[in-house]
C-alpha cells in the first residue's frame, strides 16, 4: 500500500481528486459488471456448442441403480472420445481469415468490434487437432470417477488386464496414455507416477480398423465423406434466412461488408468463443457478439452436418459401425463364456478410445436419438425439441460404456447374465426398453439382425454400375 502523501500525489498527477477516485471506482465495477455479464454469456452459450462442447458444460454423471439383487460387475466395454483438443489446421486457418478481415477494416476503434480486432489469435497451424492440457484432466478425471464407481474391475489386482485400444490419431493416443496415468494415480495416491510403458497396461494397441471404421468404408467415402451433395441440407441452411440473419447481425458488429462474411467463418468466430472458453478457461470477446438465439441457431447447424455425416441421414453412416458393435458384443459374449466355464474373464475391462465419428454412428446403430423427422434446412423451428444434440451426446471425453453383470441366484442361467449402458456415466434407458438393465439375451435378441447380418466387408463394398452404350 503507498503511503497517504505518495498516494495523494499520484491521484493529484493523473487528474484524480476525490470525484475523479469516485469516476474510476465507478468504471471498475462497470468493467467487473462487464467480466461478469461475459462470463454469464458465454455460460449460456456452452449448451449449443455441439461437439466443441466441455464435458462438464453438458454431462450429468449419476450413479443410478444397477441390477436387482446380489449382481457383480463382470466385465467393462467403453468407448470413449478424445478430451478437449486444439481446433484442426482447416479450423485455425478459418480464424485467421476472421482475424486478418478484422484488421483490414481498419485501425481498432472502441467497443466491440475494436476489442476483437485486438484479440490475439492464439492458435497455429501446428496444433492441428492435439489433445491440450484440459483433454489430458478430461482423462484422468474420468478414470478417478470410473475406478471409484467400479473398484472389483478397475482396483489395483485387476490393473494388468486393462486393455487400451485407440485410434492412431495422436489426440486419441495420448487420451488413452492420460486415461492410464490418472487410473494409475487414483489406485497410488501419493506416489511418484512411472512412465507409461512401465505401467501395469503397458502402452495402447492401435486399430484404426475399429476406431476408425469410417476410413475404411469405401461406400461411405464415396457417397458421403467426399460428395458434396450428401450435405446438402447442411448448405442450404447455411444460406437460408436464419443463417443471413446472424451474417447481417455479426457484419454490422464488425464493421464490415455482409458479402465479407459466410456461414463458415460465422460459425468458426462461435467455435472461437468455444475453443478460448474450453482450452484455456477464458472468457473471448468473440462470446459477445451471439446471443442465445444465435447460439441455437449455429448448433443446429452443426447438429445438421452430424446428422448426414455420421448419424441418421444415411443408412451407410451407421452401417459401417457394423464391426466395431460385433466387437463389443464378442467381448461380452467371452465373458459369459468363461464364466460359465468357471474361468477367468481374459479381458474384464477395454477401453477403446476414438472420435465423436467413432460414438455416432455406432449410437446411431443402435437407433439412439432419432427423431420422427429428419433433420433438414427447412425445419429448424419444429426441430427444436430434438432428441439428436451432438454437443449433449458426444462433447469431449464422452463415452459410452456397456457394463456386463453376472447376478446370483437368479431365476433362469439366462437372466444371470445383466448389461446397463452408460452414457457420459448416466444409465441409458434401452431403445427396446424403458429400463436402464435388461437381460443381456434379450439385448442381443433385439439387436439379432445387426449382429448377424450386418457385415462391414459387404456394407461397405459399392454397388457395381452397369452402364451400356449404344454407340459403335
Amino acid at each position: 500500500m503507498l503511503p497517504l502523501r505518495r498516494r495523494q500525489r499520484r491521484r493529484l498527477r493523473w487528474g484524480l481528486g476525490v470525484p475523479g477516485a469516485a469516476v474510476l471506482l465507478a468504471c471498475v465495477a462497470a468493467c467487473a459488471l462487464a467480466e461478469r455479464a461475459s462470463a454469464g454469456r458465454a455460460s449460456a452459450l456452452s449448451a449449443h456448442f455441439g461437439t466443441k462442447s466441455r464435458y462438464e458444460d453438458v454431462a450429468r454423471p449419476r450413479p443410478g441403480p444397477g441390477p436387482a439383487g446380489p449382481c457383480a460387475p463382470l466385465q467393462l466395454v467403453a468407448l470413449v472420445r478424445h478430451g478437449t483438443r486444439y481446433p484442426t489446421a482447416k479450423q485455425v486457418g478459418r480464424l485467421r481469415a476472421l482475424h486478418g478481415l478484422l484488421l483490414r477494416a481498419g485501425p481498432p476503434g472502441p467497443g466491440l468490434a475494436g476489442a476483437l480486432a485486438r484479440w490475439p489469435l492464439a492458435y497455429e497451424d501446428w496444433m492441428d487437432g492435439q489433445l491440450v492440457d484440459k483433454g489430458r484432466r478430461d482423462m484422468r478425471r474420468l478414470a478417478a470417477r470410473l475406478a471409484a464407481r467400479f473398484p472389483l474391475l478397475l482396483g489395483r489386482a485387476g490393473l494388468a488386464r486393462v486393455r487400451l485400444v485407440s485410434s492412431s490419431k495422436p489426440r486419441c493416443v495420448d487420451s488413452a496414455v492420460a486415461f492410464a496415468r490418472g487410473l494409475w494415480a487414483h489406485l497410488h495416491p501419493g506416489l511418484p507416477e512411472p512412465e507409461p510403458a512401465d505401467m501395469e497396461f503397458g502402452p495402447p494397441e492401435i486399430n484404426d480398423k475399429l476406431m476408425r471404421f469410417f476410413d475404411h468404408c469405401e461406400k461411405f467415402l464415396t457417397e458421403v465423406e467426399k460428395n458434396d451433395s450428401a450435405l446438402y441440407q447442411v448448405e442450404a441452411f447455411k444460406n437460408g434466412p436464419e443463417m443471413q440473419k446472424i451474417i447481417k447481425k455479426v457484419a454490422a458488429i464488425l464493421q464490415v461488408p455482409p458479402s465479407d462474411l459466410n456461414a463458415d467463418l460465422i460459425q468458426v468466430a462461435f467455435f472461437s468463443c468455444s475453443f478460448d472458453l474450453a482450452i484455456r478457461d477464458i472468457q473471448s470477446p468473440w462470446c459477445d457478439v451471439f446471443d442465445t438465439e444465435d447460439a441455437q441457431v449455429l448448433e443446429y447447424l452443426n447438429d445438421l452436418k452430424q446428422y448426414w455425416k455420421r448419424g441418421h441421414g444415411y443408412a451407410i453412416n451407421s452401417r459401417s459401425s457394423c464391426s466395431l458393435f460385433q466387437d463389443i458384443f464378442h467381448h461380452l459374449d467371452e465373458a459369459v463364456e468363461q464364466r460359465q466355464r468357471s474361468q477367468p474373464i481374459s479381458s474384464p475391462v477395454i477401453f477403446h478410445f476414438g472420435h465423436a465419428e467413432t460414438l455416432l454412428p455406432l449410437l446411431s446403430l443402435m437407433g439412439y436419438f432419432k427423431d420422427k423427422e429428419p433433420l433438414t434446412a427447412y425445419n429448424y423451428k419444429e426441430q427444436m425439441n430434438r432428441q439428436f444434440r451432438s454437443g449433449h451426446i458426444v462433447p469431449y471425453a464422452s463415452n459410452l460404456i456397456f457394463v456386463l453383470y453376472h447376478c446370483e441366484h437368479a431365476e433362469t442361467p439366462a437372466r444371470a447374465y445383466q448389461v446397463q449402458l452408460l452414457l457420459n456415466e448416466e444409465p441409458l434407458p434401452f431403445v427396446h426398453s424403458p429400463e436402464t438393465v435388461a437381460v443381456y439375451q434379450e439385448l442381443k435378441d433385439h439387436y439379432k439382425d445387426v449382429l448377424q447380418s450386418c457385415h462391414s466387408d459387404r456394407e461397405c463394398v459399392l454397388p457395381n454400375i452397369n452402364i451400356t452404350s449404344d454407340e459403335l
